[in-house]
């Protein structure tokens, strides 16, 4: 199944799962990730997140998706932009990778990303952009999914 990229507001989205761009603590903050725990109910989905709390840049855990259309929320943590030379790369395609593998292994036929770590983190978009592409069409290569990239502005 394919990659689909469009414009749009992820809270929305009819899909298994969506993806939140979360900060380590899995605490509500701005930009995405507080769009999604205003939309998913922010009280149920601060309790949900609290045991899992912390996780490390790249790494993804799943809660309930609470009052959203989607199932589940999939948290992964992506990097703050320093200059692209301080690995930051690899642990924004971890972002997608390890999300995408939960994903799989919770069942799940859809899931949709926002560009991970392009907002408040500073990741330049097209850099952002090529790596999130590059990771989740390598991914189907080998698993059947429909996976959408929302970009949102």
């Amino acid at each position: 199944m394919p990659l689909y990229i469009l414009h749009g507001d992820i809270t929305t989205m009819q899909v298994d799962a969506i993806v939140n761009a979360a900060n380590t603590a899995l605490k509500m903050g701005g930009g995405v990730c507080g769009a999604i725990f205003k939309a998913a109910g922010a009280d149920e989905l601060r309790r949900a997140c609290a045991p899992l709390a912390p996780i490390k840049s790249g790494e993804a855990v799943i809660t309930a998706g609470f009052g959203l259309k989607a199932r589940y929320i999939i948290h992964t943590a992506g990097p703050v932009y320093r200059d692209g030379k301080s690995g930051e790369d690899a642990l924004l395609a971890s972002c997608y990778r390890t999300s995408l593998q939960l994903a799989k292994a919770h069942g799940l036929a859809s899931i949709a990303f926002p560009l991970i770590s392009s907002g408040i983190y500073g990741y330049p978009r097209d850099e952002a952009l090529a790596i999130a592409t590059s990771t989740i069409e390598e991914f189907l290569t080998q698993k059947t999914m429909d996976v959408y990239l929302v970009l949102f502005g």
